[in-house]
Parts: structure tokens; sequence; C-alpha cells
């Protein structure tokens, strides 16, 4: 995952713990790099050794550690790093969630070596779609359903979301329901 991923975390962490709190979480993580540089590569494992040290030193579970991170990763860090390209995605939620797949293909212009997952839409309705993720990185679903949310606060709407098929389970990919005010 791209630096930028790992200096969200470290963001989160901060913002919420205090710069000891995320001292401690790298020394666990097992890294010494001292700052992650946003446009460059690092290995998935990384990034899912401070996830697992961020909620072993915070007492946090793992899904909730992430369902925060997807609401911040909306709210601060996109905002922050490409708001331009947030804003022009969508005026409402449903707007946003319909280009989606338009706005990762853009994302990815800026960030050549980056391997987003791929989102697509279906039975999309005035107030709903089904939104079908497909990535192999395994353990985001908390992930993507904290993404929503932080969709939902962006856009002062209130977000449902219930992950419906699971690919842990067999499926080819995962599917979440999306249901907004």
């Amino acid at each position: 995952m791209y630096g930028m991923v790992n200096k969200a975390i470290e963001q989160m962490v901060v913002m919420h713990h205090g710069e000891d709190a995320w001292e401690k979480i790298k020394v666990k993580a097992g890294t010494s790099i001292e700052v992650f540089i946003s446009n460059e590569p690092y290995p998935d494992e990384l990034t899912y050794a401070l996830v697992a040290a961020a909620s072993e030193s915070l007492q946090v579970p793992q899904e909730k550690l992430l369902h925060a991170f997807g609401e911040h990763w909306i709210l601060h860090t996109a905002m922050q790093s490409y708001g331009g390209l947030m804003r022009a995605a969508g005026r409402s939620v449903g707007e946003f969630l319909s280009n989606l797949p338009n706005f990762h293909a853009r994302v990815s212009m800026i960030f050549p070596k980056l391997k987003p997952p791929r989102f697509e839409c279906s039975d999309i309705t005035e107030h709903s779609l089904n939104l079908h993720y497909h990535s192999d990185r395994p353990g985001l679903q908390p992930f993507v359903i904290g993404l929503m949310h932080g969709l939902g606060k962006m856009f002062n709407t209130p977000v449902e979301v219930k992950q419906t098929q699971f690919k842990h389970q067999g499926h080819t990919h995962d599917v979440f329901s999306v249901v907004w005010a």
C-alpha cells in the first residue's frame, strides 16, 4: 500500500491517542521507519502489522479500528489529499458511490503503482444500492463499512451498511447493502 495509508493511520492514532502511542505502535509493528512517504509503495504486510499493533496497543478490536480508519480516511485523508476529486465525484452519497469506479481510475493516474480495490454498483434506487467490493487484500471489509459511514458524514446523510455477501465464505467478492436517507 502507498505510504499515504500508513501516514493516515499515524494521523488517526496521534489525533486521538498522542505521539507516544504512535511510537509504541511502530515498535510493536517492528518498523523503524520515521516518516512514511505518501507517494511511495510499502509492503501490505507493514500496513497490516501497524493495524494489528494499534489494535493491541490501544486495546481496540481490529474490526472497530478499521471501521474508524475508514471514516477517518474519508473525512481527513481523502479530503486533504484529493479534495477536488472528492467534490467532483458527486454531490450526494448515491452519486458518489455510483461514480466510485471512475474515482479510483482517476486516483490511479496520480498513484501509478496503486492496486486499488474494484467497486461496482448494482440494484441502484434513489436511496440505496448494492456495493460490490473486489479486493485481493483480506480483512478490510470493516474499513469499507467505515468508508460508507464517512461518506454519510461528509454528505450529512445517515447511512446504513450491511454486508450481504462474504468472499471468505466462498463468494467471488464481498457485497454491501448501502441505504441512505
